[in-house]
């Protein structure tokens, strides 16, 4: 018969626990105590209920109990901990990566009672991921949920084919099925290979995998508009469980990861190879300085790798993205020679502004976007591609006309007032030709009138007759 453990037995200080439960490599303090509530028949607040608490656990706006809360254990509460699960200090120290730490609200005297502190994990140790059940079930012969510090080239099980997903999130699943896409699983083999490779250039792995990373992520929010890209929407539909449907956006967020994977390591490994490099020096014209050119050999060469012939020109002239600050840090290096090290010349420093938005961050987003009706549908998915194309055509007209006045005002006044006023005119037609065609496609995708008519300021009643008005020249 098993005794069933209950607040009393926590609080006697000699108390050992009656069965042995080891923790997983990387998991979160958090989760091994829920595990091991579990293994005692036990709700988990009450095996919390043998520590004192300085604080709440930490929840979501929507009020549910974050996946990656973690805890802080002063000594004796790291004490019990181990006696609980039966196991010594140094195996609990070797697994998880925040036991070392410590709180300053928290007693540290030898003699002082068991205590603990919420926190969020990834504040104390990096990303935090959902651990693979039928792993768990494998080692433990149970389905207890883990939880784990995981950082994304190591979110793929391989064994059984799947992402393992933030779990930082509110209410998203806790992975992704890989077995229609082979090609991740691959990628994550792949980065063990790349991996070694940067360790041998002297860089360190992970800050070449965020450099990749933020550059493909770049590509992905900027692919809703490549006509040309066929293999990630095959990808997403795949993760998705066979068709994404009417959660397009939803999966899109949540499917980005695990659908760029391979991309990023193929990225990676290219930003380490010594040739690539040698491409961009020749393209910024060597010791001749020019101008990146848009049919560059290097951002040619990089889309051959990720199998996208046509995405050269389009990395190329994505100035300011990671890739091109990449470009622009080989280029200095290679001329300025003996210069003090700095962020400009760190081949695999991240801007702030280059990092992408987590899953999390992006969900939230979402949700509040969603609130009103039609603000959280894409635009490329709503608006027609032949409505998109008159609103581009117009636009770049418009803006043809006008640099065409840059060289005119120079000559007799009437001749110059002419021309000014002429292009002008036409260009203001084309403008306004775009704006229509803009306003009328927000509103046919359900956006309410009222906050068009705030971006275009003017009234509402005004908004509405002049696209009823241009209705049937603007469709």
């Amino acid at each position: 018969m098993v005794t069933v453990l209950g607040p009393a037995h926590l609080d006697a200080p000699g108390h050992a626990g009656v069965f042995r439960l080891a923790p997983m490599s990387g998991e979160s303090t958090a989760s091994l105590v829920c595990r091991l509530a579990a293994r005692y028949g036990l709700e988990a607040k009450t095996l919390r209920s043998g520590w004192r608490w300085r604080n709440s656990p930490p929840r979501h706006e929507s009020g549910n109990p974050r996946a990656d809360a973690e805890v802080l254990l002063n000594t004796a509460g790291q004490q019990m901990l181990a006696r609980l699960c039966g196991v010594g200090q140094d195996v609990l120290a070797r697994a998880l990566p925040t036991w070392g730490q410590r709180d300053a609200k928290l007693p540290a005297a030898s003699d002082a009672e068991p205590a603990a502190a919420w926190r969020i994990g990834g504040a104390l140790a990096g990303p935090v991921a959902f651990g693979c059940r039928l792993c768990t079930a494998r080692r433990t012969g149970t389905t207890d949920g883990v939880v784990r510090y995981a950082a994304r080239w190591q979110r793929v099980c391989v064994r059984h084919g799947r992402w393992l997903l933030d779990a930082d999130a509110d209410q998203t699943p806790e992975h992704l099925d890989l077995r229609g896409v082979p090609e991740v699983i691959a990628a994550q083999q792949q980065w063990a290979k790349v991996a070694r490779r940067a360790v041998r250039a002297g860089a360190e792995p992970e800050r070449v995998f965020a450099l990749a990373h933020a550059a493909v992520a770049r590509w992905w929010e900027h692919a809703y508009t490549w006509e040309q890209e066929t293999i990630w929407p095959r990808r997403l539909h795949h993760l998705a469980g066979g068709n994404a449907g009417g959660r397009l956006e939803w999966w899109r967020i949540v499917g980005r990861d695990a659908a760029v994977f391979p991309e990023t390591v193929t990225v990676a490994g290219a930003l380490l190879d010594p040739a690539m490099a040698e491409l961009v020096w020749i393209d910024s014209g060597a010791l001749r300085p020019r101008p990146l050119p848009a049919d560059g050999m290097f951002c040619r060469r990089l889309g051959e790798r990720v199998k996208r012939d046509w995405l050269g020109p389009l990395a190329a002239t994505d100035y300011g993205s990671p890739l091109t600050s990449w470009m622009g840090a080989v280029i200095r290096r290679r001329r300025g020679k003996g210069r003090p090290p700095g962020y400009a010349d760190d081949l695999w420093w991240v801007r702030q502004e280059h990092q992408p938005t987590t899953i999390a961050g992006q969900l939230r987003v979402l949700g509040k976007e969603k609130k009103a009706p039609g603000t959280g549908r894409m635009w490329r998915a709503v608006v027609p591609a032949e409505q998109r194309m008159l609103i581009s055509s117009a636009v770049s007209s418009a803006e043809e006309q006008l640099l065409q006045l840059r060289g005119v005002q120079t000559g007799p006044i009437a001749d110059v007032a002419r021309q000014l006023l002429g292009t002008l005119h036409h260009s203001a037609v084309l403008i306004d030709n775009a704006w229509k065609r803009t306003a009328l496609a927000a509103a046919n995708a359900g956006i309410p009138l009222e906050e068009i008519a705030q971006w275009a300021d003017m009234p509402a009643d005004t908004l509405m007759t002049i696209l009823t008005a241009g209705q049937d020249d603007s469709s």
